[in-house]
């Protein structure tokens, strides 16, 4: 009877289930916007530039662009992951971890793509 009680409870319906998957979106979409933003307008940085160091940037922004973008689009993935959990009350604790992953991984991505680009 007891078990019954407690396996009842686990799978009852959680109705906060929302809220890390929404501060998740909310920090998320914004900061991958930006990083895009980012990524997009980096090319600017060497406009001046000519000859070697121009070549040396161009082959290192082909690779770290690739880079910013699939961290991007797994982040968006994880986030979609969040979203899609069951709303159960033993989900919770995964659901609250997992909604931590998608804006760590945008600034991950952004990190790698600033220390693979070689600046002019």
């Amino acid at each position: 009877m007891q078990e019954d009680t407690a396996t009842a409870t686990a799978t009852a319906h959680d109705p906060r289930a929302w809220v890390a998957p929404l501060l998740s979106t909310l920090l998320t979409l914004p900061a991958a916007a930006l990083a895009l933003f980012y990524g997009g307008l980096s090319p600017m940085a060497c406009d001046s530039c000519d000859g070697a160091r121009a070549d040396r940037f161009t082959d290192s922004f082909g690779g770290a662009w690739t880079v910013l973008r699939a961290g991007l689009v797994l982040s968006l993935v994880l986030l979609l992951v969040c979203w899609s959990l069951p709303w159960r009350q033993d989900r919770a604790a995964r659901r609250a971890a997992l909604s931590v992953g998608p804006p760590v991984l945008v600034g991950v991505a952004v990190v790698a793509f600033t220390g693979m680009v070689d600046w002019p």
